[in-house]
């Protein structure tokens, strides 16, 4: 089999760390790449604006984040295995290349009321450099932490989840500055397109800077290094993990891996089924006549705090599971979510404090899901090309972010009109998402260790993110 490794600065030889490196120096380089490409929970803050400018339906623009999510999973699936050969170093810099690349042709799209070029652009290209910039922190802080995994990639995937909790108020500024007729604080008021578009170019530009400062900042460990007091042989006494390792190719043979699969789609499928619809889906809930009434500013705020939940769990949730286990933090994450969400569906808008701890539990429980699963596979299947197995996985949130938009859009499209919606309209789509997660729950009970004949033969995993002898013969 032929590979492609990349050479000269972005090489991974160039950003292997040396003696007394710090490894606390890498949790930032990943933030500074996971806080830009978290923006892509913050769409619903101009979602109604582009409604407005390509007269078209909650559905159609649904579908721009729906591609971007598709492209996040597939173009992890796809690069994987590319991430772990040439390391963190030359994936953020292309992701920066891509997200950033991303924005400019959305924004050309905006201007010329061109709805398929905002597909191409933040869809497809941006969803690529999602894809990328993914994966590429979190098999790298794995390694530097493997006393603590879920600490690790809780450390890693916070800041996507965090990214809305900057990204939704600076939004919001930039668009009230570049539509001076724009006033969050006023129900009802609508960013113009234009306002938009400009948002998207300085986006991509300040993104560009963040990332490539991430990339240039992290660095891998030497073949061999552990932490000081580190001893490997006690992740054995712990159940489900393993001290073996099995490839990409012969993880997605085995039954964990798509119980598994199932588990982050249906968990995925139910986050993203409030936070994509966030900022409208509160002012819906408490329109006029209701218990209160809730402003663009306000709603807006409610995004904030939905991601702040967001990043809280990925660390919190994440970290805990380090104590308690991986399977026994998913059973809390989809059973709590399912009395969660019932809750939020029959009684969420009898007040405004109960709507949002309701809000605020699922979305911790969906950020937590997906900073704890890259730990489960490493439990599951070892270091050897996690970070690849990880990419294959995603394609899971690929399919949950056609699904759980779809899901939404297709019911509120069919209750009434955007702006005119009230809490009832969102009832069959929530309670869907009750029976997703009860899904979700019996596949994660069926989990168990991973049958000896899919590990890889001792010593061929030496080389990390190479092709093992198996894979080159097929």
């Amino acid at each position: 089999m032929t590979t492609t490794t990349t050479s000269g600065l972005l090489s991974r030889e160039r950003s292997v760390a040396k003696p007394g490196f710090n490894r606390w120096v890498i949790p930032p380089a990943a933030l500074a790449v996971h806080l830009c490409i978290g923006q892509a929970y913050a769409t619903s803050v101009y979602k109604t604006a582009l409604v407005e400018h390509f007269g078209a339906s909650l559905t159609e623009i649904g579908i721009i984040f729906s591609i971007a999510i598709v492209m996040l999973g597939l173009s992890a699936a796809v690069m994987g295995t590319w991430v772990d050969r040439n390391g963190p170093r030359a994936a953020m810099f292309t992701a920066a290349c891509f997200w950033a690349t991303g924005f400019m042709v959305g924004a050309v799209g905006i201007w010329t009321s061109q709805l398929w070029l905002v597909y191409l652009g933040y869809g497809f290209i941006g969803g690529i450099g999602l894809g990328i910039g993914y994966i590429s922190p979190v098999s790298t802080l794995i390694k530097w932490f493997p006393d603590r995994p879920g600490l690790a990639t809780g450390m890693a995937i916070m800041g996507f989840g965090g990214g809305a909790l900057i990204a939704s108020p600076v939004s919001t500024a930039l668009l009230q500055r570049y539509d001076t007729g724009f006033d969050p604080s006023e129900t009802g008021s609508v960013a113009s397109g234009p306002a938009v578009a400009m948002l998207f170019v300085t986006l991509g530009v300040v993104y560009l800077a963040y990332m490539m400062f991430g990339a240039f900042t992290v660095r891998v460990p030497a073949e061999g290094w552990k932490p000081d007091g580190f001893d490997p042989s006690t992740i054995a006494q712990k159940k489900l993990v393993t001290t073996a390792n099995v490839s990409a190719g012969n993880a997605i043979k085995t039954p964990q891996f798509w119980l598994l699969w199932v588990v982050l789609f249906c968990n995925v499928t139910a986050g993203i089924g409030i936070l994509e619809q966030a900022s409208p889906m509160i002012q819906d809930f408490f329109r006029e006549g209701s218990t209160s009434a809730v402003s663009a500013a306000v709603a807006g705020g409610f995004v904030g705090i939905l991601s702040m939940a967001n990043m809280a769990g990925r660390f919190v949730w994440s970290s805990t599971s380090d104590v308690i286990g991986r399977k026994p933090i998913y059973m809390v994450y989809l059973g709590v979510g399912m009395v969660a969400y019932l809750a939020l569906a029959l009684i969420g808008s009898t007040a405004t404090a109960l709507f949002v701890l309701l809000a605020v539990v699922i979305l911790s429980f969906y950020g937590g899901g997906f900073a704890t699963i890259p730990a489960y596979l490493r439990d599951l299947f070892g270091t050897f090309q996690v970070g690849a197995i990880h990419g294959r996985l995603l394609t899971a949130w690929s399919a949950a972010g056609i699904a759980g938009p779809l899901i939404v859009n297709s019911f509120l499209d069919a209750q009434g009109t955007p702006g005119e919606l009230t809490a009832s309209a969102y009832q069959p789509a929530l309670l869907t998402m009750v029976g997703l997660l009860a899904v979700g729950f019996v596949a994660n009970l069926l989990v168990r260790p991973v049958a000896s004949r899919f590990h890889e033969p001792e010593g061929a995993s030496a080389a990390a993110g190479g092709p093992t002898t198996k894979e080159v013969s097929r």
